[in-house]
């Protein structure tokens, strides 16, 4: 039982080797997918040196978008979904939020930040469910692949998967990591503002779930 990683990746040349170098280290995972998604700087280049597997989108379709590109070439028994702009990820981080899965304890596992930055950490405690470090078994995966995550996002479309079925899905403390946020890629108005349109997309997509 081995995973594949998928990785979306917008314009993440600064972190995206320090996202893939923990994972060659890995023996359960099988493959790992890079999906640049319209980047315009050196995301690709330096994930193919990393000896990543890259889906190179010429236009910017999103994150859902990115993920169900990298879902198409996927051969893992279990998927391991994680951000591009991760700070800190080691072999550790990798191995509590696979094992679990691929041991079939649990059907998904979400990884929350702790003892990273105080104000990751508290997004992660308000928001577990937006987190975008999961590992899901096959049969999620296939409902996945099915729902419309282009338009609501990965996180939404698992978190109204697991409301709906008899999902087992266990809290994974991820010390000392953490990300870049929006507000620190894009500017503080502009970042705050995708963060607010994140939140609402996603409040009401659970709401009409309901």
């Amino acid at each position: 039982m081995k995973a594949t990683v998928i990785i979306p990746a917008f314009n993440e040349e600064k972190t995206i080797k320090g996202v893939i170098t923990p994972l060659k280290d890995v023996d359960l995972i099988e493959e790992i997918i890079v999906v640049s998604d319209g980047s315009l700087d050196k995301t690709a280049a330096i994930a193919r040196e990393c000896g990543a597997m890259v889906v190179e989108l010429k236009e910017n379709i999103g994150k859902g978008g990115a993920i169900k590109e990298g879902l198409k070439r996927c051969s893992g028994d279990a998927i391991l979904f994680l951000d591009a702009d991760l700070v800190g990820l080691t072999k550790n981080h990798v191995l509590q939020l696979t094992k679990p899965v691929l041991e079939k304890a649990v059907d998904m596992t979400i990884g929350i930040f702790t003892n990273g930055r105080v104000i990751t950490d508290f997004a992660h405690r308000l928001t577990p469910f937006l987190s975008g470090q999961r590992c899901v078994t096959g049969r999620i995966i296939n409902d996945l692949y099915d729902a419309d995550i282009s338009r609501f996002g990965v996180e939404t479309v698992l978190t109204r998967i697991v409301s709906s079925k008899n999902i087992n899905v266990k809290e994974v403390f991820l010390e000392n990591l953490t990300h870049v946020m929006k507000e620190e890629k894009m500017g503080l108005i502009k970042g705050f503002a995708a963060r607010v349109k994140m939140y609402w997309e996603i409040v009401k997509t659970l709401s009409n779930a309901r």
